[in-house]
């Protein structure tokens, strides 16, 4: 049997964070606000895997209320969301996402948050797809107050 998952995240660009995206950290003079890390990218694929696999959302398995999470590496996030669907029966086939950021330009750094999250995940390189885009400078994102994800996950029934 085989899965398929959606996610979406977004987080506000604010002064004096890091920016983490896909386990990668970009220099930047803004980052992501967020309980964690704020790692969207990391945040959309978790979402399309628990969604994938029938189990809710990020914010169930690791609440921003726990003061556990606060702060913590998103990478921690997904190895634990790749062991809660692989102790539900699953395995991951391939996950295909997309970072809408107007600023700033992803495409250098997508090779190195493909090889993350692939080895994050247990997979090849080449089951991690992963896009960026702008939104023209239209809405919050064209506008540079944050930076959505979205995922696509398909899993299998191992």
């Amino acid at each position: 049997m085989i899965r398929v998952g959606y996610g979406f995240d977004v987080h506000r660009l604010v002064e004096g964070r890091d920016l983490i995206i896909g386990g990668v950290k970009i220099d930047f003079g803004l980052g992501l606000l967020g309980h964690s890390d704020a790692d969207v990218l990391i945040h959309a694929i978790c979402d399309a895997l628990l969604g994938a696999a029938a189990m809710r959302d990020i914010g169930y398995h690791f609440p921003d209320t726990d003061p556990r999470y606060k702060g913590i590496d998103s990478r921690i996030l997904l190895s634990e969301t790749v062991g809660l669907i692989k102790e539900k029966g699953y395995g991951i086939c391939n996950v295909d996402a997309t970072v809408c950021a107007e600023k700033p330009k992803l495409n250098p750094h997508i090779p190195q948050m493909q090889q993350v999250l692939a080895e994050l995940m247990g997979l090849e390189a080449d089951r991690v797809s992963i896009k960026a885009t702008t939104t023209e400078k239209l809405g919050f994102t064209g506008r540079m107050e944050g930076i959505s994800a979205h995922a696509v996950a398909l899993i299998e029934k191992l």
